[in-house]
């Protein structure tokens, strides 16, 4: 194997392991008050995960932004200017984490305007809400260490950190609940005691292994204009992208929705798959985003075109065996999610969309994390402004026809549009 793919195998499979364990945060929850007696404790969850999920998804530009910058910093061997942009980060971090805590009463009133939901399910969420939002501090500072590790070509730690959440997670909330006899609250306290272990575990891990940069740490210098300015620059537009991208999924969701219970039920289980794609294929971005900014850093265009190419490489190799892997199992994973034979049946006429989004949409993901780690985000955001008003053109154009099948026929030329665009865009970025 050859030293760039070995170094692109080193970032992605731990980060591929990271990103496996996110959803086992909420599933774990879900099951401990499944078994409370109630649908209403289940439903309370899913509203409260939902809405979280909502929040924090939009601050990801943290994360994202944070990476990019590292890596450039590192790649050209300014520790001190590494070290400073984790302090911007997580600075701006913890003022984002006092504004949702200052406002997250009307965040609560707005959101429950917006979700429809029972009674007893906006009580039991709102009890949810208001114990899981003192986590906004530990959630958002783990986004800019989590940034920082990945952009120091560190994706080890971030999994490392992950597990811990989750085990940490399991044992608190089950304690709280079946010995502390707690209910909805206990989990949401297990939730907000695995956050600030995560980012404790995270604070203890950078001391420990990275502490020859403590010299480099100044008050003085976290808010310099310069540096702030591109530090927002490069925010913002991950910020406007990632609402496009909110925007696009709340849609093909919502609309999913107003075509009946059962299209709404198939769309959600199709989508798992493409969900459990975009897990392995985000580890492979991280790795373009971790190593492209480093390779710009260090003013190495020959690297940087050998690791799009490999990156390129894993991602077709891996579009092809995910194509394969849905065409001959895919049916039978949907019948491990659910045993509603009408909603089975009803996927079969959607199912041929789920086996284009591999090869569709691989080259999104991959140029999502190289122009991350170029900083090269306006480019991202103009190439998502295309493919988001694509998949509304397109939805819109053809649904009196189509139906559903609009809305797929949307989703798979959102995604190739991404690709696209921004391959377009990126090429004298990457070739220059």
């Amino acid at each position: 194997m050859t030293p760039i793919n070995k170094q692109i195998l080193h970032i992605a499979i731990p980060s591929i392991v990271s990103n496996i364990t996110v959803p086992l945060l909420g599933l774990v929850d879900v099951t401990i008050v499944g078994h409370l007696g109630s649908a209403s404790y289940i439903g309370a969850i899913a509203v409260g995960g939902m809405l979280f999920s909502m929040i924090y998804w939009i601050f990801g530009f943290l994360r994202m932004g944070t990476g990019g910058l590292t890596a450039q910093a590192y790649g050209s061997h300014n520790l001190k200017e590494a070290t400073r942009i984790l302090q911007r980060s997580i600075a701006v971090s913890m003022l984002l984490a006092l504004a949702l805590l200052i406002l997250q009463y009307p965040i609560r009133v707005i959101a429950f305007l917006i979700i429809d939901a029972s009674p007893d399910v906006r009580q039991l969420a709102a009890s949810y809400f208001h114990i899981c939002i003192w986590g906004a501090p530990a959630t958002l500072g783990l986004y800019g260490f989590t940034g920082w590790f990945i952009g120091m070509q560190n994706s080890r730690f971030p999994m490392f950190i992950a597990i811990t959440q989750n085990i940490v997670n399991i044992a608190a909330s089950l304690f709280f609940v079946f010995a502390l006899g707690m209910k909805v609250e206990g989990v949401a306290l297990g939730t907000l005691i695995a956050q600030y272990a995560g980012l404790l575990m995270a604070y203890l891990l950078w001391l420990r292994y990275y502490r020859p940069l403590r010299k480099h740490l100044s008050r003085k210098h976290i808010f310099e204009r310069e540096a702030m300015v591109r530090f927002f620059q490069v925010n913002r537009d991950i910020f406007l992208r990632t609402l496009c991208l909110v925007a696009v999924t709340v849609f093909f969701t919502s609309t999913g929705a107003a075509y009946g219970d059962v299209t709404l039920a198939v769309n959600t289980l199709l989508m798992q798959l493409f969900t459990l794609f975009s897990y392995i294929m985000d580890g492979f971005a991280y790795a373009g985003e971790a190593l492209s900014g480093k390779h710009i850093g260090a003013n190495n265009r020959t690297a940087l075109r050998l690791t799009v190419r490999n990156l390129f490489g894993w991602g077709l190799a891996l579009a092809l065996m995910f194509t394969l892997l849905y065409g001959i199992g895919g049916k039978g994973f949907l019948r491990l999610l659910t045993n509603d034979e009408q909603v089975i049946l009803a996927s079969a006429t959607y199912f041929y969309w789920v086996l284009a989004i591999p090869l569709v949409g691989f080259s999104a993901f991959l140029l999502d994390g190289i122009c991350i780690g170029a900083t090269a985000t306006r480019l991202m955001l103009r190439a998502m402004i295309v493919a988001s008003a694509g998949f509304f053109l397109v939805y819109y154009g053809f649904r009196s026809s189509l139906g559903n099948h609009a809305l797929w026929m949307a989703f798979i030329l959102y995604l190739l549009l991404r690709g696209v665009v921004q391959a377009i865009l990126s090429r004298r970025l990457i070739n220059k």
